[in-house]
């Protein structure tokens, strides 16, 4: 059974470059990749804690991305037609559409970014792995900029309320974030 959430991770930060690009170039683009891979990292990390939780995720798929597609706008390959239906896409297979509305709650409110990475201490995705999410919680101003769109609470509201609630009871007070 695959216990790693890579594959998943990947191809949800991948999503949400896309839908989000970056403002700049190439650096700029690295930036941005870097902070939504730390905030879906840490979304797919409270969504699936335990080893258990990935490796079932691993088994069955998260999903897939038409309906965050279809929120987003980004559900043509800018002819018109459908994304998806030439092969090239099937990583879109892989993307967790709640790990990318947590992933996009996180990116627009830096308390509950906070606290989400305060929560993931002691869960099986953290022992032995230094965890370092800078770019998450405290973006510099270079950080922001290469993420203006990324980062815009109102670009990113339709996808970050799809299941925003959720989060916030997960992270709200008394709650066990880590079993």
């Amino acid at each position: 059974m695959r216990a790693d959430l890579s594959p998943l991770i990947a191809a949800t930060t991948q999503w949400l470059t896309r839908a989000y690009p970056a403002c700049g170039g190439a650096l700029a683009s690295a930036l941005c990749e870097v902070q939504a891979r730390q905030a879906v990292t840490v979304a797919a990390w409270l969504r699936y804690p335990t080893v258990m939780d990935a490796a079932l995720v691993g088994m069955a798929g998260p999903g897939g991305s038409a309906r965050l597609d279809w929120i987003s706008g980004t559900d043509t390959d800018g002819t018109g037609s459908p994304t998806g239906t030439d092969g090239t896409d099937a990583w879109r297979s892989w993307v967790d559409e709640v790990v990318a509305s947590w992933a996009a709650a996180l990116l627009t409110d830096p308390e509950l970014a906070a606290l989400a990475v305060a929560g993931l201490h002691g869960g099986d995705h953290t022992t032995g792995v230094p965890m370092e999410f800078r770019r998450l919680i405290s973006p510099d101003t270079r950080d922001r900029e290469a993420a203006a769109l990324l980062r815009h609470p109102d670009l990113l509201a339709p996808v970050a309320e799809l299941h925003g609630t959720q989060l916030t009871a997960l992270l709200g007070p008394g709650q066990a974030l880590i079993a």
